[in-house]
């Protein structure tokens, strides 16, 4: 097929690894286990689309794609109907979506610890050069992956922030383009609320659900529910610590380093001064979207 295309594109070459030299001025495609490039002054617009649903676009400074990971990218991008019969549907699989820092760590060098950190290689998928999706299948409960031990090892080896957003497991290829994009846009969403490196979808629902809603709308709920103690940082810290420990006063009051009965007569009083008891399951969840829309 590289003879065929050559016929059409004269300017075509075929990477070699390790060439010290890139011509950016090339358009950069995977083939079966060959990166090829054509010099962009051969393709229009229309090429460049057209030949992208036959094969992958492959930036020259990401990892070379393995064949698993050209599979996935063609059954999510819908580029290839015959890549989903090649792939293993056996087992649960889960999208986890990561970013760095722009232009902080090399796409290789990050690619290549991470693949140190679990038992077998997972593909990822890079939607650009500082953000992508590691597609983790599932494993028994002893095996489970832990992101925020991951992020602690990465940082240490690679001194590089990161953040995840851990999408739920699911089986087949049913709906996966849209849950693919689904899962990439929410990620972007939550981590302008949330100040966590690791997002489960779960735990994101408020923030997603919120994210609909009128600005308007979020400012007027928080001052609606919160009142008084809008900006009074000390006490929504201890209304935050609260729910993250499921209501539980002796834990809350073991986070902040408080006496029990002194955070017991503290939400007393946010009762007496609103009206909400956040001992209360939906008044606490309110109280906590509230504190969500203020941020």
């Amino acid at each position: 097929m590289i003879n065929q295309l050559r016929k059409i594109y004269p300017s075509l070459i075929v990477y070699t690894e390790g060439q010290d030299y890139v011509n950016l001025t090339y358009k950069w495609f995977v083939m079966n286990d060959d990166i090829i490039g054509i010099h962009e002054d051969e393709l229009t617009a229309k090429d460049a689309s057209l030949l992208a649903t036959f094969i992958v676009p492959y930036n020259i400074n990401f990892p070379i794609p393995t064949d698993e990971e050209q599979k996935w990218s063609a059954v999510i991008h819908a580029t290839n109907a015959s890549a989903s019969a090649s792939l293993k549907w056996l087992n649960p699989y889960r999208f986890v979506y990561f970013s760095i820092k722009k232009n902080e760590v090399d796409p290789i060098v990050f690619k290549s610890a991470v693949q140190e950190l679990f038992t077998k290689p997972v593909p990822i998928l890079w939607a650009n050069g500082y953000e992508g999706i590691i597609i983790e299948e599932q494993v028994t409960t002893e095996e489970s992956t832990s992101y925020e031990q991951i992020i602690d090892l990465l940082m240490s080896d690679l001194y590089v922030k990161i953040n995840f957003f851990v999408g739920p497991y699911r089986q087949g290829e049913e709906g996966i383009a849209q849950h693919y994009q689904s899962l990439f846009n929410a990620a972007k969403s939550v981590f302008v609320y949330s100040n966590k490196a690791v997002v489960t979808y779960i735990d994101a629902v408020p923030y997603l659900l919120l994210h609909q809603t009128d600005q308007n709308f979020r400012s007027d709920m928080s001052q609606t529910i919160l009142q008084v103690y809008r900006d009074d940082e000390e006490t929504l810290k201890m209304i935050e610590t609260f729910v993250h420990c499921n209501l539980n006063l002796s834990e809350t009051a073991k986070a902040l380093h408080m006496h029990r009965n002194s955070l017991q007569y503290r939400l007393d009083r946010f009762l007496e001064k609103t009206g909400i008891d956040i001992r209360q399951f939906h008044q606490a969840m309110t109280v906590y979207l509230a504190l969500l829309a203020r941020k």
